[in-house]
């Protein structure tokens, strides 16, 4: 057995967490405070492990209606933008007050397709959640669906988190649902259903199975879970689908002790990074750097820093993937740069304190962070 096919809970240390309306009503038709107080306790706990936690939440619209009354509820999108936009400020109110209890701080983050699709806005996003978790604050995640049209709505948020968990390069994903996971049947007619613990590679089988199963959110719930586990395992992230109804289920499937159906990563998030960063055959632009600095990335694994930086050649923007070459011209390393090619002549040389004074602003000190470079 492959290391990607075992379950190294001693690596995990970055999570989304997914939570579907079924789960926070408990099937009610009502959010459930003893519900979201469970959840929030359970999130805690983890965050006493040091483990960065982020939250991917439904209940927006479920919560707009409550507000108003349980009005009548035309399928449009306009009506439904509307209930949105009434319960988003609720459901956040909800779940900052919640985890005040903990003393825990929590940050609003609602996101369309347009901020992961486009190159600046994705930075920009991945930047705020790096940036909440070293702060050890909880990122509470959503789909802007008061302003999000079908053509830059990601469409449900099971998909929304495995976004998510690309972006942050999350360990593991645990999709929160109101069944234990994946059946061979469905369960509610077949009494033969077995429960799939392990999904080694999702295929048209697996999605077949999804097909026929029903749960709270409907004929298509299980299926969504399978496109984000998809997504998810090919980009490094394992993905475990549990019922949000079970005590303690955040822990029991960290070790195990809860039913629920397993997605194993086919490569670690570091892996997937590198793999895609040699892939490429073009690169923006180019860097040399001196003696110390090469030594430093390839004997120390340090990040390459502006005062090591002798030469830049091309004209690019941050986020883009540069070669590093040494000052006698041999590449020895790819990588995604925090600053424009612009901006990097600037500090060309210089310490990265004063990298705010020089530019007016800073993206942190590191032209390329370890994490970010892949060495050839």
């Amino acid at each position: 057995m492959n290391e990607s096919s075992q379950l190294p809970n001693s690596s995990w240390q970055r999570i989304v967490v997914k939570v579907g309306t079924s789960t926070l009503t408990a099937q009610s038709g009502r959010l459930n405070p003893p519900r979201m107080v469970g959840l929030v306790r359970q999130i805690a706990a983890l965050h006493q492990r040091n483990l960065d936690v982020v939250l991917v939440t439904s209940g927006a619209q479920q919560a707009g209606r409550e507000r108003l009354g349980y009005p009548q509820h035309p399928k449009t999108i306009p009506y439904k933008q509307m209930l949105a936009a009434v319960g988003q400020g609720r459901l956040m109110h909800l779940w900052e007050q919640y985890f005040e209890l903990y003393d825990m701080v929590v940050a609003q983050v609602l996101l369309t397709r347009e901020d992961i699709e486009d190159r600046h806005r994705y930075l920009n996003v991945r930047d705020t959640f790096e940036t909440l978790l070293q702060r050890g604050i909880v990122p509470i995640v959503n789909e802007n669906d008061a302003v999000a049209t079908d053509e830059i709505k990601v469409g449900e948020n099971d998909s929304l988190s495995a976004m998510v968990a690309n972006l942050i390069e999350a360990d593991l994903l645990i999709l929160l649902t109101d069944t234990d996971g994946l059946y061979t049947a469905d369960p509610s007619l077949d009494p033969d259903a077995r429960l799939i613990e392990r999904v080694l590679q999702v295929d048209g089988s697996i999605y077949a199975l999804a097909q026929g199963s029903r749960s709270g959110l409907g004929t298509g719930g299980m299926y969504t879970k399978i496109v984000a586990a998809d997504l998810a395992t090919r980009s490094g992230t394992s993905v475990m689908i549990a019922n949000g109804g079970r005590e303690d289920v955040l822990s029991g499937v960290c070790n195990r002790s809860v039913p629920a159906t397993w997605f194993p990563a086919r490569i670690t998030p570091s892996e997937g990074r590198k793999r895609w960063l040699l892939a490429q055959s073009l690169t923006a632009g180019s860097i040399h750097v001196d003696e110390g600095a090469a030594r430093a990335i390839l004997e120390r694994g340090k990040s390459l820093l502006p005062v090591g930086i002798v030469k830049v050649q091309g004209r690019f923007e941050r986020g883009a993937i540069i070669s590093v070459y040494t000052q006698a011209g041999h590449e020895i390393a790819r990588g995604l740069c925090n600053y424009s090619s612009e901006d990097l002549r600037r500090i060309l040389g210089q310490q990265s304190g004063d990298i705010a004074e020089i530019l007016g602003y800073d993206y942190g000190p590191e032209f390329i962070h370890r994490n970010k470079l892949a060495l050839l």
